[in-house]
């Protein structure tokens, strides 16, 4: 772990955009040929139950293979009710001693799901858990800078309505995000301002909530009112969601977005689905999985994998370079 802090130091900063107070940029490197690649796991923290512990084993084994540059969380990082406070024993119990191959002893990047807003998000959020496992960021909403691709994290939780009128028995802890209108303005303006600025030649956005899916909770109406028109008007190549706890990958009738959802980390719903919502859909899984993604200058891919590492679905993309400036 102590070369990890050294790596963090010499190769991580942070620093506020110029244009935006709300997302923070992280810049990563690339590897030496100008490649990216990285592991996509959503929906995981249950203390190794669930066959969690052995979805890790097989993400530890692609990264190797891959030797991937990070790791990204879709969210629900703990469950079921996110952690209870900075000492909370559940943040190594269903994260450092979890995910402990040599491969996924890389930077992490999370972000919030509903559970985790039903905990303390301070502790999450808090730089104090990088002093107990240095891989650990999480924020709400932030950038991630390579070289070939930018990365745009969005608190999604906020935008779902029912999370706000009709909560039932859950607590969800909103410091930070009320006044909600301004806070979701904010960031859509502050979201839209980042991606119309980039010049990278994939725009890949990640969120909890899906935009599209067939799974359990369906698409989020919210996100297909708000956020959809901004990644269809920026040129956004990918959403990459949890929330739903399967695999699966659609695509856009409208627009160049593939609807990617890795929410398979830990209890899946087998045969949750909706055959009425068909459309787009190419591929989904009902089970525990995770997803991998390699990226270079003109072409990425997304391989979906089982909880035996089998390879389950590939999607290969190919693209022009963008101009090096942005219009």
């Amino acid at each position: 772990m102590a070369g990890l802090g050294v790596w963090i130091m010499a190769f991580i900063s942070l620093c506020s955009l110029n244009v935006s107070a709300l997302l923070q940029r992280l810049h990563h490197p690339v590897k030496a040929d100008g490649s990216l690649s990285l592991v996509v796991i959503g929906d995981w923290g249950r203390k190794g139950t669930y066959n969690q512990s052995e979805v890790a084993a097989q993400m530890g084994r692609v990264a190797e293979k891959l030797n991937i540059d990070f790791v990204i969380s879709t969210g629900d990082n703990f469950y079921d009710d996110g952690l209870t406070g900075i000492n909370d024993p559940a943040f190594e119990l269903s994260f450092s001693k979890i995910y402990t191959a040599k491969s996924l002893q890389k930077q992490w990047y999370n972000v919030l799901g509903n559970h985790d807003y039903r905990g303390d998000v301070e502790a999450q959020l808090s730089p104090i858990l990088q002093k107990i496992d240095p891989r650990w960021i999480c924020k709400r909403s932030f950038i991630v800078d390579t070289e070939i691709a930018e990365f745009f994290f969005v608190d999604t939780t906020p935008f779902v309505d029912k999370y706000f009128l009709k909560p039932k028995d859950h607590k969800y802890d909103w410091r930070g995000v009320l006044p909600r209108e301004k806070y979701l303005s904010k960031l859509l303006k502050d979201l839209e301002i980042a991606l119309k600025g980039s010049s990278a030649n994939w725009k890949i956005v990640v969120g909890h909530h899906p935009i599209r899916s067939i799974g359990h909770h369906g698409d989020t109406q919210e996100l297909i009112r708000q956020l959809l028109p901004i990644l269809e008007a920026n040129d956004v190549d990918m959403y990459i969601n949890g929330h739903d706890h399967c695999l699966e990958h659609i695509i856009s009738r409208s627009s160049q977005i593939q609807f990617l959802t890795s929410g398979g980390g830990s209890k899946a719903w087998k045969g949750d689905t909706d055959n009425n919502r068909k459309d787009g859909a190419k591929f989904y899984y009902d089970g525990q999985g995770f997803m991998s993604v390699e990226l270079e200058q003109t072409n990425a891919k997304v391989v979906y994998y089982d909880i035996f590492g089998k390879v389950l679905h590939v999607v290969n993309l190919s693209k022009e370079l963008r101009s090096a400036y942005a219009i």
